[in-house]
């Protein structure tokens, strides 16, 4: 055993920062410190000051520290996972010039748009980045910068996602990884680099963005005398290149080269997504075909409106959010903050099917059935990617693991379970996002595959919940409507 024995994993997410103090033997959970974000902004804006996110971790940091009662001198090391595609821009001296445009920002969907004709339409883009750009990707909010904000894209001296500037912070190097640097529509997944050419149309310097690590559990440097002193850490520990959250999600599942392929994931939070990972690069237009954080691939789709805006409708109806049933023959399209997936950046939400004897009830049951099939399509669409059909009972009867903020709601687990007629499996482990972040850390100090790791680590047990017969009723009436209403009633022309 070496002599420190604890690692930092921390999750910077949209609302706050958490900081797992982890066993690094065990993966035993000793503390999750906490410290809240701001996020401003009206209409399709959304943003954060990046000076917000530094502060958040060292309060983290510090309350984890009491909470654990874990010696600083037994920290090994410090890994950062961090909210996907938001872009930052710094100053010569590393400070942000403005606050961080967030991924659910959407003004930049016109700029999407014009970049996706630009290279010649989706398949252009897939065939290099594996996505195609939508206003959530970091190429859009750039494209949007130079034109509404041009004097700061031109006073730019570095281009940060948000956990490469965190990890910079406590490194003072400037580094990123494959799964983060995949979802800004610059890097190519097919060559494993920037691209020179996406670089050229976006009008953007390599020189200004961080050097890519091999993975995110490469050693990307070590805790500078400046950030130990801020954390109360010791200098010289081991600062893992870190990686977007769902790739971090995915290390701390175990899944990936030396875990767990083609096993999909659906994560319930303010954001659905599903994702799996795969050794198969994925190229659909309707995905956003991602690295993994340990060299394999992350095929990912995220719809915007998830556990947010089902608790919206429920505190419009009056009700708990875990009072409803099933929708009978409402159908309600919950897309309050338009939608990624489907690319419907300008949607509002649609309610359809009301009867005289339509209850509340029902109501809040159809948001969570218009929520769950827009993400359940999504992993369809996944499974296809992988090279996988959907419908081979093998396929269909891999356990769909259930987490986020709505994998501890009797509701929204018992909805996918409805209208997916698979097995769930509800992981024992809790905060996958920073337990991941602290198997990179593991990697960066001890040199160990940091998948590996965390698939050694005995986090808890998961519960197996059995499959029930499909709701195909539900299914097909919510589907129906999205496919027939997509272009005249919700804003688009494209239905995923």
């Amino acid at each position: 055993m070496p002599p420190h024995t604890v690692v930092i994993g921390v999750d910077s997410s949209t609302q706050s920062t958490k900081a797992a103090f982890v066993d690094t033997a065990t993966g035993r959970l000793l503390a999750v410190g906490r410290a809240p974000h701001v996020v401003t902004g009206e209409g399709g804006a959304r943003e954060s000051d990046p000076e917000v996110w530094w502060q958040a971790l060292r309060d983290a940091v510090a309350a984890g520290l009491e909470e654990s009662g874990v010696a600083a001198a037994d920290i090994a090391g410090i890994a950062v996972a961090g909210q996907q595609h938001g872009l930052v821009v710094l100053d010569g001296e590393g400070r942000p010039l403005r606050p961080a445009l967030l991924w659910n920002d959407t003004r930049s969907a016109p700029q999407a748009a014009a970049l996706t004709a630009a290279l010649g339409g989706p398949g252009a883009w897939t065939a290099r980045t594996g996505s195609v750009p939508v206003a959530a990707m970091t190429a859009s909010k750039w494209q949007w910068l130079r034109e509404n904000e041009p004097e700061t894209a031109a006073a730019t001296a570095a281009v940060r996602l948000p956990h490469d500037f965190l990890t910079e912070r406590l490194s003072g190097r400037a580094v990123t990884d494959p799964g983060d640097a995949s979802g800004t529509c610059w890097y190519s997944t097919a060559t494993g680099a920037y691209d020179p050419e996406l670089l050229a149309l976006l009008g953007l310097d390599a020189a200004l963005l961080p050097e890519v690590a091999a993975s995110g559990g490469e050693r990307a440097g070590s805790l500078t005398q400046a950030a130990a002193d801020a954390l109360g850490l010791p200098a010289g520990i081991a600062v893992a290149a870190g990686t977007g959250d769902n790739m971090s999600a995915a290390v701390g599942l175990g899944l990936g080269g030396a875990g767990l392929l083609d096993h999909p994931v659906l994560s319930l939070g303010t954001s659905g997504t599903v994702f799996a990972a795969s050794r198969t690069r994925p190229a659909s237009p309707a995905l956003s075909g991602f690295a993994a954080a340990d060299g394999t691939y992350l095929p990912l789709a995220c719809t915007l409106n998830c556990t947010l805006a089902v608790d919206k409708v429920a505190a419009l109806l009056g009700l708990d959010r875990d009072d409803a049933v099933p929708g009978g023959e409402a159908v309600l399209l919950p897309y309050l903050d338009g939608e990624r997936t489907p690319d419907l950046p300008t949607a509002s939400g649609l309610l359809t099917g009301l009867r005289h004897d339509t209850t509340p009830r029902q109501l809040l049951g159809a948001a969570y059935e218009g929520a769950v099939v827009t993400v359940l399509r999504a992993l369809d669409e996944l499974l296809r990617a992988c090279g996988l059909d959907p419908a081979d009972p093998e396929v269909a009867g891999r356990p769909l693991r259930l987490i986020g903020g709505g994998a501890q709601g009797r509701m929204w687990v018992e909805t996918v379970r409805r209208l997916s007629g698979r097995p769930v499996t509800v992981p024992g482990a809790g905060e996958l996002v920073a337990l991941g972040a602290a198997a990179l850390a593991a990697s960066a100090a001890t040199g160990a595959d940091p998948v590996a790791v965390a698939a050694g680590w005995d986090t808890g047990a998961d519960l197996l919940l059995e499959a029930v017969e499909r709701d195909l009723t539900a299914w097909e009436r919510v589907g129906s409507v999205l496919e027939r209403a997509a272009a005249p009633l919700l804003g688009g022309d494209r239905t995923g």
